[in-house]
């Protein structure tokens, strides 16, 4: 690797705003090799209330028992770990799921330190229609009370995973920025998880990001994509809406090669598809190979060096590893 981009690496502030990898907690060294700042570990999807505590319960006790990891709750601690070396976990709900018919309890999630909820996982709830479900009806009314709860919490509102219509009502009526965490442009890959232009212009417009996914089945045909495959999401994205607006959302995964090996890895696969949280036509069977070069976070400055490469400059570099993430933070959070 060239020691610019090494370098550039090591002084960014680094951001992956989608972790379910580490359910396997010990695998947060490998975004410290990689040069991370802060990760968002997928507290829950469509648990309940009493399943997602004893996970966040599980994570707050792991972060205890590490000097080099710290809770975030305030982009200051974001600025906080890269300065002292540690590495920031956020609590994410990948699913609105968790609020159960409550949409008070975000103010409970965001006194445990959960930032981001995301509003559906794949499938219809209370909240709308996901993003893999038969129809797109829009947000309910029961959604319409979630986001003005987040938004008077101060947690951040997630439209990944989420039906287009449900996730441009819920840009309509939130009053904070709405983002993104993990999705790709419909325009290169045309895939339901995929966003449209006109959707990826109304997030833009609400001030938040678009976080970029490694999903080989989101990227584009080849089973084994390529750094630009994945950079040419974010470059389309970037060109539509602006630099400001794009971030990183890899969403490395437990069952992903080479942490399990295809044998393991179709066995959780075939579970998903049994709960009905992930369809074949969406989701193509394992093995799922993340772009080469960035294969696992472990090797993430070679996508610093990819994107000098393709000629971003250092200070757009900066915003995509993770600037415009704490942008959004500082607006959402007030801190």
């Amino acid at each position: 690797m060239r020691p610019e981009a090494l370098k550039l690496h090591s002084e960014s502030i680094v951001i992956d705003a989608v972790c379910p990898l580490v359910a396997t907690k010990p695998l947060v060294d490998w975004y410290k090799e990689g040069g991370v700042t802060m990760i968002a570990p997928t507290m829950a999807t469509v648990e309940g209330l009493s399943a997602t505590m004893r996970v966040i319960a599980g994570w707050k006790a792991f972060i205890r028992s590490r000097v080099d990891l710290i809770q975030i709750e305030t982009a200051h601690d974001v600025e906080d770990a890269k300065r002292n070396g540690k590495l920031g976990i956020l609590f994410h709900l990948q699913g609105g799921d968790p609020l159960e018919d409550d949409p008070e309890l975000a103010d409970l999630y965001k006194e445990l330190g959960v930032g981001i909820i995301q509003l559906c996982y794949n499938v219809r709830n209370r909240v709308g229609d996901g993003a893999d479900e038969r129809t797109d009806s829009g947000l309910s009314y029961f959604g319409v009370k979630v986001v003005a709860a987040l938004n008077s919490a101060r947690v951040i509102v997630d439209c990944a995973h989420t039906g287009v219509r449900t996730s441009l009502d819920a840009i309509e009526v939130s009053t904070r920025p709405v983002v993104v965490s993990h999705g790709n442009a419909r325009a290169i890959r045309d895939s339901v998880r995929n966003l449209p232009d006109h959707l990826i212009k109304a997030i833009g417009q609400s001030g938040g990001v678009i976080g970029v996914v490694g999903f080989p089945a989101f990227l584009g045909e080849s089973p084994r994509p390529t750094l630009d495959h994945f950079i040419d999401h974010l470059s389309y994205i970037a060109d539509l809406i602006g630099i400001d607006h794009v971030g990183l959302g890899i969403d490395y995964y437990a069952g992903q090669w080479p942490v399990m090996d295809d044998a393991e890895a179709k066995r959780l696969y075939d579970k998903y598809v049994a709960d009905g949280l992930w369809r074949p036509g969406t989701y193509p069977p394992p093995p799922h190979y993340y772009p080469a070069g960035i294969e696992t976070p472990k090797t993430l400055p070679a996508l610093t060096e990819r994107l000098l490469d393709r000629g971003f400059d250092v200070e757009s570099i900066k915003k995509v590893l993770g600037l415009n993430w704490l942008r959004v933070y500082r607006t959402v959070w007030g801190a």
